[in-house]
């Protein structure tokens, strides 16, 4: 933005007058007007701070902190997000492919400790990594990890980010249940409404929105209610506060929201600066689908001559007719109606012009804008793609921008929190061995350390991806690990031990071809077939 020149002060005759006399009070009283000027609006650095433009004049934008911006209006903004998303297709759709893209079937665990600080070698590492990640999943795929024991840990990942999406923030509590199983350890997700002051108190400098702050603005505790405020069939609420930290550095909570200013304490969500545009796009939409509806629908009305009127019916005859006629609520029938009129009336059938030949393009203007606002290209968003490869492509590679970003948040927010929490429970009961794990937090930092992959982009045209992906390896800008982890989300050496199986399996049953031959692969030895019989 060009920055716009101080206003120019030209000395008048009063200027010129006590300039003659006191140069200096001339050139204050100068400096004065040029003050007076900027403060009016007419001399401001930056137009978007103009208070004399007439687009801007009635703008009258509040600085407030971001508690008070956010917290005044988020009951209603939560309440309204997840009506959309109820209710509204674009905003369903919009959460559910979002969802599906950063999430799909779980985030999976990879071990990747730090071997050469721990004094193991790479097969020790190998092995330490395949039993951790057996453990794991004995905890992860089972239901006992969720407090409800409704879902395991995968589907807690989806529950968890489309909570966080449509409410803006979501709590997930980590207690020690005695279930029977193997760990005790259970998740506990907690919708964003019961996160709240108790007894519905007035916020404060150390306790906002449920959440109590020491004097840095960290939090130290979390305050829930028993029930969600919303549960119609009860009525006592009370109210528990949770550490967020044991006193051993446990995290007992996992606040979970995308911070966007400082001092921010609960999040907002992501349809909260769309609001609008998604609820009058829903109300026009719906108002053409009713008009096509209507357009669509035929009616033949019979009006009555007056003087046959008379002539045909007594006086009980016109009276039925008559009330007949009035009984017609004005609807109309999706098989048709024939309508009987009154004397005198006369139908009138208004051109409504459907379908709108305006309206596909109209929306698709809007959708541009929502697409913007979530991050996400208008292609991608509608699922539909009519350009070139190349375009399209684009539109992909830019979406994936925004979901690998979210992966990577909720990697490191809830997945990697999880697991650590495993791990402390894992290495404390000795089904794990981690020498020196409570001893030293950098001990523990590498045997902890991991990476959390997910399903792959998929692909528009695999030959030409392949080839790329090939091209990046050759010239050593990228690895078969991380090639194979963007074609499906699987590492490299995951599927070169399944590879080394198939082979052995192939060639102990004969099924290996030469090498450059152009043979057929040649028919399983009778030794093989009675082997597999």
């Amino acid at each position: 933005m060009a920055r716009i020149p101080l206003p120019v002060i030209k000395p008048n005759l009063a200027d010129k007058i006590v300039g003659y006399f006191s140069p200096k009070t001339a050139l204050k009283n100068m400096q004065d007007r040029m003050k007076i000027e900027m403060l009016s609006g007419s001399g401001t650095g930056y137009n978007g701070a103009s208070k004399s433009r007439p687009a801007l004049s009635n703008w009258n934008a509040f600085g407030g902190s971001a508690e008070t911006d956010i917290s005044h209006d988020l009951p209603l903004n939560r309440a309204r997000s997840r009506d959309q998303v109820r209710n509204n297709p674009i905003a369903n759709g919009t959460v559910g492919q979002t969802t599906t893209n950063v999430i799909g079937t779980g985030l999976s665990l990879s071990p990747a400790i730090d071997a050469q600080f721990l004094g193991l070698t790479q097969d020790q590492a190998d092995e330490w990594a395949a039993n951790t990640k057996r453990e794991w999943l004995l905890f992860a795929n089972s239901k006992n990890c969720d407090i409800t024991r409704q879902q395991n840990f995968f589907q807690l990942q989806d529950l968890v980010f489309r909570s966080r999406a449509e409410s803006g923030d979501v709590a997930v509590i980590t207690p020690m249940k005695d279930r029977g199983s193997v760990y005790s350890l259970c998740l506990q997700v907690v919708e964003a409404d019961r996160m709240s002051n108790e007894n519905r108190k007035q916020n404060t400098d150390k306790l906002i929105d449920g959440v109590e702050l020491d004097e840095d603005g960290a939090a130290i505790a979390y305050y829930f209610s028993s029930h969600h405020p919303g549960d119609l069939r009860k009525t006592n609420m009370n109210w528990q506060r949770v550490p967020a930290y044991g006193e051993n550095g446990r995290r007992n909570v996992l606040h979970l929201f995308k911070k966007l200013r400082p001092g921010q304490v609960r999040g907002v969500p992501d349809f909260a600066p769309i609001i609008e545009q998604l609820k009058q796009l829903g109300r026009y939409t719906d108002a053409e689908l009713q008009a096509a509806v209507v357009s669509g629908m035929f009616a033949m009305f019979i009006r009555m001559d007056h003087n046959a009127f008379g002539e045909l019916f007594n006086d009980d005859g016109k009276k039925t007719y008559v009330e007949t006629a009035s009984k017609w609520d004005g609807n109309l029938d999706s098989g048709g109606r024939v309508v009987n009129l009154l004397p005198g009336e006369e139908p009138v059938a208004p051109n409504v012009g459907r379908p709108n030949s305006e309206f596909d393009p109209f929306v698709q203007s809007i959708l541009r804008q929502i697409g913007m606002s979530l991050e996400i290209p208008y292609e991608v968003l509608i699922m539909h793609f009519q350009s070139s490869y190349s375009a399209a492509r684009a539109a992909l590679l830019a979406a994936w921008k925004t979901y690998r970003r979210w992966r990577d948040w909720m990697a490191t927010d809830f997945c990697q929190p999880v697991y650590e929490l495993f791990m402390d429970e894992a290495v404390a009961k000795g089904r794990i061995k981690a020498p020196g794990y409570f001893a030293d937090p950098l001990t523990r930092a590498a045997w902890c350390a991991a990476v959390w992959t997910g399903d792959g982009p998929g692909s528009i045209d695999p030959s030409k991806e392949v080839k790329a992906a090939k091209e990046r390896v050759d010239m050593g800008i990228s690895t078969l690990d991380t090639e194979s982890i963007l074609h499906d989300g699987i590492d490299y050496a995951t599927k070169h031990r399944q590879l080394v199986k198939e082979k052995a399996m192939r060639d102990r049953d004969g099924l290996t071809v030469a090498a450059n031959d152009g043979a057929a692969p040649p028919t399983p030895s009778e030794n093989a077939l009675e082997e597999d019989a």
